[in-house]
């Protein structure tokens, strides 16, 4: 683990929030996409299930997608502003099992602020480690979707699997087809 628990998770959840919003279509359609999004991200706490609260959230993610393209000074002032708005006091609590780690809003907060929130978190750690260098977009010149690389060794260069496969797929045909040339 290259961060603590909850920047990864904070990391990893905006990163696959702002990818429900691409040129493929809409990644959160309905309030049950929603809820699914949030069980495969952890979250937890306060959920309304409602029409409003899935406006709210889908309204977040242009926000959190312009840290990816911004410089530094903007990526502070747009976190600043996340957590300026939110009334964020980060505070250490321990729930659902996991070990201590921060929130900055209590759990009954709105999903969007919480959301926000989080990612902000996230990437102010990222800001104060020098490693803003993680934050990316996927090398497939078809594909729209934004990545955080966790790895070791900064190789991650493709959203997901499947940008990643079809590039390899493209590669191999290539090299079979000079080949034969």
């Amino acid at each position: 683990m290259l961060f603590a628990h909850d920047t990864e998770a904070g990391l990893i959840a905006a990163t696959a929030l702002v990818n429900t919003d691409s040129r493929d279509g809409e990644g959160l359609p309905d309030v049950d996409a929603l809820g699914d999004f949030l069980v495969t991200h952890g979250w937890t706490g306060r959920h309304e299930r409602t029409e409003a609260e899935l406006r709210a959230v889908r309204a977040l993610r242009p926000r959190l997608r312009r840290i990816w393209y911004a410089d530094t000074d903007e990526i502070v002032a747009i976190v600043n502003g996340l957590l300026r708005e939110s009334q964020a006091l980060p505070q250490l609590v321990r729930h659902d099992d996991e070990p201590y780690h921060l929130h900055a809003v209590p759990r009954d907060a709105p999903l969007a602020t919480r959301m926000a929130v989080e990612a902000a978190m996230a990437v102010a750690d990222l800001v104060r480690g020098g490693e803003l260098s993680r934050l990316g977009t996927c090398a497939d010149a078809d594909c729209d979707s934004v990545l955080v690389d966790l790895s070791k060794n900064r190789s991650r260069r493709f959203c997901d699997a499947g940008c990643g496969n079809r590039a390899a797929v493209t590669a191999y045909r290539a090299r079979k087809a000079a080949g034969r040339s």
